[in-house]
C-alpha cells in the first residue's frame, strides 16, 4: 500500500504521523513545493496551478491515495485535484474540525491563517456545524510562516498574540491549519487557564488519515511491521525532508523511515 501526501511545506507531518501510527507498512510519498512556498499569499488560480504540479508529481509514484495535508489548497484547488486525478486516484482534503469541536458544546476559538479566518469558506463551515455555538475566529499572524522555518522565537510570538485574541471561556481550540498541529503542546500551555478544565484540541490529522485508509478499503494495522518506505518530492525533484522538519517530533520519526528502493 502507497499513500501520498502534498503540501507547500511541512504541514504535511501531522497527516504524515497519522498515516504512520495508522499503518506503519505503509510506503509514503511526501510532495512539497519549496520552489512556490508559501502558497498561502498566490492568487487561488496560482495556487491551483502549483498544487496540481505538486500533485502530479505524486501520482507518478502512483499511489492509491493522495493527502492534500493543507487547508489553503483543500479550500483553493480540491475540485481541481478531484477533476485531474479521480476517480483512478483518491483525493481527500484537509477540513478544519469545526463540527467535532461544535459537539462540545462549549465556547470554541478557531486558530487559522489570516487569509482563512473570515472567509466564506471557514464561516460556511461555522453555519452549517456550529449554530448557535459562541465561536471565536482567531487569525494567527506569521504562526505558519515560523512553524515552517521551525523558528521558535517566532512560534512563541505568534502563539502568545493569538492566545491573547482568544477569550479566557473557550473551552476547545480548533487547529485551523495543518502547521499548528506540529506546535499543540505549546497552544495548549499558552491558552490553558489555570481555573478551567483541560483545554480540548482539535486537529484534522487522524480523521484524514484514517478517511484515506477508507477510501481504499483498508482498515488500521497500528500493530503492522514498520516496514513501509518513504519517497520525499521537494518541487517534482526527489530529495529529503526539509532541515526544519527535524525540530519536530513527527519529522524526527520519519528518519527511522527507509527510503524507496
Amino acid at each position: 500500500m502507497k499513500i501520498a501526501l502534498m503540501d507547500s511545506g511541512i504541514g504535511l507531518l501531522a497527516a504524515t504521523a497519522a498515516v504512520r501510527r495508522l499503518r506503519p507498512d505503509a510506503d509514503l510519498v511526501l510532495s512539497l513545493d519549496p520552489d512556490g512556498m508559501p502558497w498561502g499569499p498566490r492568487t487561488p488560480e496560482d495556487l491551483t496551478r502549483r498544487a496540481l504540479a505538486v500533485a502530479e508529481a505524486a501520482a507518478a509514484h502512483r499511489p492509491e491515495a493522495l493527502i492534500v495535508g493543507c487547508n489553503t489548497a483543500t479550500v483553493h484547488a480540491l475540485p481541481a485535484l478531484r477533476t485531474l486525478l479521480e476517480p483512478a486516484l483518491p483525493v481527500i482534503g484537509t477540513v478544519p474540525a469545526i463540527k467535532p469541536a461544535a459537539a462540545g458544546g462549549g465556547p470554541f476559538a478557531i486558530w487559522a491563517t489570516p487569509a482563512t479566518t473570515g472567509s466564506p469558506y471557514q464561516r460556511g463551515l461555522i453555519k452549517d456545524f456550529a449554530a448557535g455555538v459562541t465561536v471565536t475566529e482567531v487569525p494567527c499572524h506569521g504562526l505558519a510562516e515560523a512553524v515552517e522555518h521551525a523558528d521558535q522565537t517566532a512560534i512563541d510570538a505568534a502563539v502568545a498574540a493569538a492566545a491573547a485574541l482568544t477569550p479566557e471561556d473557550v473551552t476547545t481550540v480548533v487547529l485551523g491549519c495543518t502547521h499548528y498541529e506540529l506546535v499543540a503542546e505549546r497552544i495548549r500551555a499558552a491558552v490553558q487557564r489555570p481555573d478551567r478544565p483541560p483545554l480540548v484540541l482539535h486537529g484534522s490529522a487522524g480523521a484524514v488519515a484514517a478517511q484515506a485508509l477508507r477510501r481504499i478499503g483498508e482498515q488500521p494495522a497500528p500493530q503492522a511491521a514498520a516496514d513501509g518506505t518513504l519517497t520525499v518530492l521537494l518541487s517534482g525533484r526527489e530529495g529529503t525532508l526539509p532541515s526544519a522538519a527535524l525540530a519536530y517530533e513527527e519529522g524526527r520519526a520519519l528518519q527511522e523511515v527507509s527510503s524507496a528502493r
